[in-house]
């Protein structure tokens, strides 16, 4: 299929490793052009930009702090002063802790609301009145959003209020803009890998349909088709990609 997306272009945040680098590849096989940012992994960041140059697609490197809006917006203003076409704002940017309850410290809950839902709203509003018409948001959450999580309680508020924040931005930015939200399952990416770690060893095979977990490219595959123009009656929408966890 033909996902429209030649010459686009795309920035994404969170891209040095994990579902953002395979989305940004994803996005280089589609033939967009794609802008890499990251915050302290310069060398995935590096590996990423290589890997979507060798689809011969143009890709460049930004460092960004999202918990930070000065530097979100230092970015964005960078982008259009280089005269760089955005079409597409991704924003694959996340951090989890694992840590019970009653253990998180103040600092610990505004580190993880931070990155996972100040930083979306940051990027959101710096990038958005840059972004060319007909262009797309797409956030990432989590299934936790969804059902909560013992020991990631505010990862899973975090990721909650991303959904309403897609949701509210998607009100606002149209038509100009479409906004959605792809909310994946436990996947196998270097932080999801931990989590398996921690979970009982049956779990994906009594708890998900798909008795598995989720590879990093089957979401990223999901995130370029809802960026893309061929999704373009989409907006306000979470697509969760889960293996069926809420249905065994």
């Amino acid at each position: 299929m033909d996902l429209k997306l030649a010459r686009k272009g795309v920035f994404i945040t969170g891209a040095s490793s994990g579902i953002g680098a395979v989305a940004a590849r994803v996005f280089a096989e589609e033939g967009a052009h794609v802008f890499v940012s990251y915050h302290a992994h310069e060398d995935g960041a590096r590996r990423t930009a290589e890997s979507v140059e060798a689809c011969g697609c143009r890709a460049g490197l930004y460092p960004m702090d999202l918990s930070d809006p000065q530097s979100v917006a230092r970015v964005a203003r960078q982008l259009a002063h280089e005269g760089q076409r955005i079409d597409i704002l991704v924003l694959c940017a996340g951090m989890n802790v694992v840590t019970p309850f009653q253990a998180i410290t103040p600092a610990e809950w505004d580190r993880v609301l931070s990155v996972n839902l100040s930083g979306a709203f940051f990027a959101m509003q710096a990038f958005a009145p840059s972004l060319h018409d007909g262009g797309s948001i797409v956030t990432v959450a989590s299934v936790a959003a969804h059902t909560g999580v013992p020991h990631h309680a505010h990862y899973a508020a975090a990721k909650a209020g991303l959904v309403n924040l897609t949701k509210s931005a998607a009100r606002e930015f149209a038509p100009r803009l479409r906004v959605n939200c792809v909310a994946p399952g436990i996947t196998l990416t270097p932080m999801g890998v931990d989590t398996v770690e921690a979970l009982p060893a049956d779990y994906a095979r009594t708890r998900l349909l798909s008795q598995r977990f989720a590879e990093p490219e089957e979401i990223a595959r999901c995130i370029v088709f809802v960026a893309s123009p061929v999704a373009g009656f989409m907006t306000g929408a979470t697509i969760d990609i889960n293996g069926g966890r809420e249905l065994r």
